[in-house]
């Protein structure tokens, strides 16, 4: 066991760590990986789309073979693995065509995730310096439980204008001109 009689910390790290991830089409060239990894997942509510994702990268999802019947209409149309609802059914009802649960607004995070990789797209050309500055911001955004509205955005546009103009150096000057004549005087007394 990891854990001693009467003790439930373990005080070692685990034995065997991955040196490198797991990749799902490593070894494994067929159609049937390319089609998994090529699979969009649709009909069902966050929760479900990530454990089918993960069951596509890890080698854990199994494809039907034949139809499935659907519990809401009791026809064999059910096309897709692990799903429970038809998508005709699924969409009359607004549920999780998975695991049967109301789906709240489908559009709202549809419209969310563009605004968001366009967003990536800025950041990842960016230095270290002005992706972390603005990382920071979004971060910080996000803890006050507000979404990245147009507003937020247009700010850090600005803000990346700003920093483009900035051009800071290593050669930077820090004194004033008054300063340095008054240093040079001193130095040329002595």
């Amino acid at each position: 066991m990891s854990t001693s009689k009467g003790s439930n910390l373990r005080k070692r790290p685990q034995k065997h760590q991955n040196r490198t991830a797991f990749k799902n089409d490593l070894h494994d060239k067929s159609h049937k990986t390319k089609f998994l990894n090529s699979l969009e997942i649709t009909g069902v509510c966050k929760r479900c789309k990530d454990i089918l994702e993960w069951k596509i990268k890890y080698k854990k999802y199994k494809p039907l073979t034949a139809p499935r019947k659907c519990v809401g209409c009791e026809q064999k149309t059910v096309k897709h693995a692990y799903h429970m609802l038809c998508s005709k059914c699924a969409s009359d009802k607004k549920t999780c065509a998975k695991c049967l649960k109301p789906v709240e607004n489908e559009d709202s995070p549809a419209v969310e995730e563009p605004q968001n990789t366009d967003l990536k797209a800025m950041l990842k050309d960016l230095p270290e310096r002005k992706r972390r500055t603005i990382m920071r911001i979004i971060n910080k955004q996000e803890d006050g439980q507000q979404k990245l509205t147009p507003e937020i955005k247009g700010q850090i546009e600005d803000m990346l204008l700003k920093m483009d103009n900035i051009d800071l150096d290593d050669d930077f000057n820090f004194t004033d001109d008054d300063d340095d004549a008054e240093y040079q005087s001193e130095n040329e007394s002595a």
